[in-house]
């Protein structure tokens, strides 16, 4: 899993959690859509959240972790390491191929699936994000991470109700949990303005 990361720390850094990483602060999630929105009204289904500033990659670092990897092609710690370098550096896609390497090699590995499905909404293809956190959640249900970034793909999917009903079964699970004492205020405020689940699902990709 990512050095820092839940797609979203509380303290401002949403797609992370300090225990791995789930996405950006809680103003930038993606706001729910009021059912008769007006017309200067967001997009329903708001857009992927805001992820934290993006780290500069060292080039010597990058290369020797590269050239590690081609001569060690079983390696998944190598390759997990440069998953994680091109997820600071928001490099999105490349940090899916290298997590991609990692569950070749170690498929049942919960926090890099849950990395890659983090690296999916935030490339914009929260559909494919929720396939790996439901993976995830399928093998560990408790798997904190995973169940939280499963609320912000649905979120960022226009499928308010449902994200709101993941996370109060995160709430269920981890009451007490100081890291999502906002979340209620969230889901309140989903509650209030989404239309019921099922409806207006924007699926995309």
């Amino acid at each position: 899993m990512r050095r820092d990361t839940l797609a979203f720390t509380l303290a401002g850094v949403v797609f992370g959690f300090v225990l791995g990483y789930m996405a950006a602060g809680w103003e930038s999630m993606p706001r729910p859509t009021p059912v008769a929105a007006g017309p200067d009204a967001a997009p329903a289904g708001g857009t992927s959240p805001a992820p934290p500033t993006a780290k500069t990659i060292d080039p010597d670092e990058l290369r020797a972790m590269e050239q590690l990897a081609a001569r060690q092609p079983n390696d998944a710690a190598v390759r997990s390491e440069l998953g994680n370098m091109y997820m600071d550096a928001q490099r999105w896609d490349d940090a899916i191929r290298w997590y991609g390497e990692v569950l070749k090699l170690a498929p049942e590995n919960p926090d890099v699936r849950t990395d890659m499905g983090a690296c999916y909404v935030h490339s914009g293809r929260p559909a494919l994000g929720l396939e790996q956190f439901d993976a995830v959640l399928k093998k560990s249900p408790d798997h904190r991470n995973a169940q939280f970034n499963r609320g912000v793909a649905l979120l960022n999917m226009g499928r308010q109700a449902e994200a709101a009903d993941a996370w109060e079964g995160l709430l269920k699970r981890h009451p007490d949990d100081p890291q999502f004492a906002k979340l209620r205020g969230r889901i309140d405020e989903i509650r209030a303005t989404a239309p019921a689940s099922g409806t207006g699902a924007a699926k995309g990709r």
